[in-house]
Formats: C-alpha cells, structure tokens, sequence
C-alpha cells in the first residue's frame, strides 16, 4: 500500500504572516495550500467583496479565522457574521456556505478525523 506525501508549502521554523500569503484580485477568491496530508489541510483564502464559495458539505470539522475583512458563514442555514480577528466551527456533516460582506481573509484548517454522532 502507498502513502500520500505530505504537501508542505511553508518552510519550517520562519515567522510568515498569514495574511500577506494570498493577495486580493477582482472578482475573485484566491487560495494558497500551506499543508495538506492525512490529519488534515491548512488553507489561507482571499475573498474579493460579495465573492462566495457555495454551499457545500464535508464530512470533517473545519475551523474558519478571519485575517482581514468581514464575511458571512452560513452553516445548516444559519447565518454567521464574522470579522477580523473572530474564529467559527463548521462541524462536519453540517452544509456551510462562505460569503464575502466585504473583502476578506481566512485562514481554513480541517481535521480529517471522523466527527462523533
């Protein structure tokens, strides 16, 4: 059996900021893998304003942290407005649909470990 190698886009031991990872382009949403392998991923994301990612479910629990910006997270319908510098929980299994009020950042880190019923 193969294992999947880890995807490392970060050098290990530097200070970055998260923030200046991703730039903003019109009318875009732009994202940058930092890691991805079995436990998870770790995503920073740039949202132009009123650019959104649609509604969709993943069966793992995601957290959201806003870096800059403001957006609307809607999970299981309901909606959730967050700001620079706030975090929220998409539990697996739940719908979520991100959306931007105003330009935004996020960093997404996902834990690819089964959500307890």
């Amino acid at each position: 059996m193969s294992e999947t190698k880890p995807k490392v886009n970060v050098d290990g031991a530097v200070a970055m900021n998260l923030s200046a990872m991703t730039q903003y382009q019109d009318g875009a949403v732009v994202s940058r893998t930092l890691l991805q392998d079995e436990s998870g991923t770790l995503t920073v994301f740039s949202f132009d304003e009123g650019q959104a990612l649609s509604e969709h479910t993943v069966p793992f629990n995601a957290f959201i942290q806003v870096l800059d910006g403001q957006a609307e997270i809607t999970i299981g319908g309901k909606p959730v407005q967050v700001n620079t510098g706030e975090i929220v929980l998409m539990p697996g299994g739940i719908s979520h649909r991100v959306k931007a009020v105003k330009r935004f950042k996020m960093l997404l880190t996902m834990f690819k470990a089964p959500v307890s019923a």
